[in-house]
């Protein structure tokens, strides 16, 4: 394509996605936020709840009166159908949605009458995308995922004997990316070739690749040793957090040679870091033995922290090459120019709850970000996708994910 990429009115660059229906019938985190992320990108994703709800529509957090902060966030820029799941008619509009829209199927619900197999002798170039729980294809859902792949074993302070878990579903937000990336690439394919795709993605592959790509599982395989838990400090490298007069803590991390010069200079210390090298034989130019001897490093630079309030130590900060931030509370962060001033956010008036602010794609596509668009009202598609489905609008609990997929 020459000129460039499309362009609506605006002079924005058209969602690369645009003209791609997408069918989600799921719950909970990975799957719903594949469907988010293909939404963003511009594909109409309609997502299918029985009536009344799936089991994550009252998911904390909630706001005073009950409406789920968490579901409208995972659900930005969908619309939301609402029906009969086990009424024959239910699974008949849901299949007519599918089969006449592009033949996408997002689920991490799947049953047998919107499976691979029952939805392909419908239309022959289905792409169908389902997450699953474990590789064998048991139950899991994100903190049993990560609870066997070792994580909670290395998180948490040194002196501290059991797991720790992550507050972070870290599993159900690279299976969610994983699926996004997956369902693109079939469309590719697809575009190419004519040929739809079956793409099964288990939950706990997404966390075995990812401790395999990142050294853990090569590190035990051949040094056959577990990784030590080392608290907040930066394994392989040298950062550690320091915390100033007034109470602020910062973490400071220096990767490099250069990096780990500006620490010293900074903080005064390079007589005694000069002798702490000779008297340990160290080359601290080197990130390994930065590493090994970080906390006698850590005990020489803690003093110039405690000498100063926060305010003094940014600012000093600020004019060196050093990696540095200021942990921050959510309730510090919504309210700080990172999200006020950041144009990744919108202010967007969600139905139920008032105006928030909402991010869009992370990326800028042709210098900009996809604005965010509110959450629909449950089943407020329904007369426009549905228009001779007249369901009952009393609510049935007719509808949960089996359990195989992920669900934290």
């Amino acid at each position: 394509m020459s000129g460039g990429a499309p362009r609506d009115g605006d002079g924005v660059a058209a969602a690369p996605l645009s003209g791609l229906r997408i069918v989600e019938i799921s719950s909970f985190v990975a799957a719903p936020l594949a469907g988010l992320t293909l939404a963003q990108l511009g594909a109409e994703v309609i997502r299918i709840d029985p009536l009344g709800g799936g089991p994550d529509y009252r998911r904390w957090p909630r706001t005073d009166a009950g409406e789920s902060l968490y579901w409208t966030g995972l659900n930005k820029g969908k619309r939301s159908v609402t029906v009969d799941l086990r009424a024959p008619e239910g699974r008949a509009a849901v299949l007519g949605l599918i089969t006449a829209g592009s033949g996408i199927v997002l689920t991490n619900a799947a049953r047998p009458w919107h499976g691979y197999d029952a939805l392909r002798a419908q239309r022959a170039d289905l792409i169908h995308l389902e997450i699953t729980g474990r590789a064998d294809g048991g139950t899991a859902v994100d903190y049993t995922v990560n609870a066997a792949t070792g994580f909670p074993l290395v998180t948490g302070p040194v002196e501290h004997s059991g797991p720790v878990n992550h507050v972070l579903p870290a599993w159900d937000v690279a299976c969610g990316l994983y699926a996004a990336l997956a369902i693109t690439a079939a469309v590719r394919h697809r575009d190419a070739t004519g040929e739809g795709s079956r793409i099964v993605l288990p939950l706990e592959n997404v966390a075995l690749a990812i401790a395999g790509h990142l050294g853990f599982l090569a590190e035990a395989a051949v040094n056959r040793t577990d990784r030590p838990r080392i608290g907040n400090a930066l394994f392989g490298q040298y950062g550690a957090p320091f915390t100033a007069a007034d109470g602020t803590t910062f973490m400071v991390v220096a990767l490099t040679a250069r990096h780990f010069t500006d620490l010293v200079t900074l903080t005064g210390t390079e007589a005694p870091i000069d002798a702490l090298a000779k008297a340990l034989e160290a080359d601290f130019a080197d990130e390994g033995d930065r590493y090994r001897h970080r906390a006698v490093l850590t005990g020489l630079f803690t003093p110039w922290f405690r000498e100063r309030t926060g305010p003094e130590v940014e600012a000093e900060l600020s004019g060196t090459s050093l990696l540095w931030d200021r942990y921050r509370s959510f309730l510090e962060l919504v309210d700080s120019p990172r999200v006020t001033g950041n144009p990744l956010f919108t202010t967007v008036h969600q139905p139920g709850i008032g105006d928030l602010p909402a991010p869009g794609t992370p990326m800028l596509i042709d210098g900009a970000h996809a604005p965010a668009r509110a959450a629909p009202l449950l089943g407020a598609d329904n007369g426009d996708l549905l228009p001779r489905a007249a369901p009952s609008t009393e609510p049935r609990a007719e509808f949960a994910p089996d359990h195989r997929t992920e669900s934290s």
